[in-house]
């Protein structure tokens, strides 16, 4: 199964191009007896479709993650009425983490796994639902130790460098070399664990 990893109008980096464009089409590709599509591809206006693992974001592209939009809805099964799985959390529904303004677009799971284990996929969709707001706390905690990092104890500098190093995971996407408001905060945190000796980066 696949879904769209970008959306219609995002900026991508082209990596086999070596060049940046926009996501002029979505265009995924269905096969009877599925329920999603078996293979998304992606038209960039460079005259052939690519696969998303060809693409990348900016770090810096504010639609990368648009967390002010992310929410969890609930969805009617369509496998099973509420009668059916009275054992469910919320009998006849289950989660769905929209990440659009719209009411679509964002995560979801096959029936048969949330069936299998209601509560776990619960609990996952309220994680993913918060994550671009506990990515703003980690945020928000780097650039305080960052504006004294000397004065910082050492578990709030500990926080802060794990902190960097998972939203640097997760927002690593655009090419070497590109210079991104991230990547200058970055700096400043790493200047947390130098020695007082040396000059703190901007």
């Amino acid at each position: 199964m696949a879904r769209a990893q970008f959306q219609k109008g995002q900026r991508v980096w082209v990596e086999c191009v070596g060049a940046w464009a926009h996501i002029e089409q979505v265009q995924p590709v269905w096969a009877k007896g599925f329920e999603e599509p078996v293979r998304v591809t992606y038209d960039v206006g460079l005259g052939r479709e690519f696969l998303a693992h060809e693409l990348t974001l900016p770090v810096d592209d504010e639609t990368a993650i648009d967390g002010d939009h992310w929410r969890l809805l609930r969805a009617r099964n369509k496998w099973q009425g509420p009668d059916d799985c009275v054992g469910h959390p919320f009998p006849g529904t289950h989660p769905v983490v929209v990440t659009e303004r719209a009411d679509w677009g964002g995560w979801r799971v096959p029936g048969a796994e949330y069936d299998r284990d209601p509560d776990r996929i619960e609990k996952q969709a309220r994680v993913i639902a918060a994550a671009p707001r506990l990515m703003k706390i980690a945020e928000q905690l780097m650039e305080a130790v960052a504006e004294a990092p000397h004065d910082a104890p050492p578990a709030m500098l500990a926080l802060a460098k794990r902190s960097r190093e998972i939203l640097r995971e997760v927002m690593q996407t655009a090419p070497a070399g590109a210079l991104s408001q991230e990547a200058a905060r970055d700096t400043a945190v790493e200047a947390m664990t130098r020695p007082l000796s040396r000059t703190r980066a901007a």
